[in-house]
C-alpha cells in the first residue's frame, strides 16, 4: 500500500479539481463553462482530442479489466 499513495493522492486531486470547477459553474455561470461544453467546443474545432480521450479511457479499461491470465 505504500506505493499506492501517489495514485490515491492524484485521484483525490483530480476529483477535487473537477468538483471545484463544476461548483464554480453553478455559482458563476457567466464566468465558467462546464466540462462537457468545453469538450464539445474543442471537438467542434479540433476533433482529435475526443478520439484521444476515448483512446486513453479504452486503454485504461483494457488495462484494468481485461480478464486474462495475468489477472489484472
Amino acid at each position: 500500500m505504500k506505493k499506492a499513495w501517489p495514485w490515491i493522492a492524484g485521484l483525490l486531486g483530480a476529483v477535487a479539481y473537477f468538483t471545484y470547477f463544476e461548483t464554480m459553474v453553478f455559482i458563476h455561470p457567466d464566468q465558467y463553462d462546464v466540462l462537457s461544453h468545453v469538450v464539445s467546443t474543442l471537438g467542434a474545432k479540433w476533433p482529435l482530442p475526443i478520439f484521444l480521450m476515448g483512446f486513453f479511457a479504452g486503454g485504461l479499461s483494457v488495462h484494468f479489466f481485461w480478464l486474462g491470465k495475468s489477472g489484472g
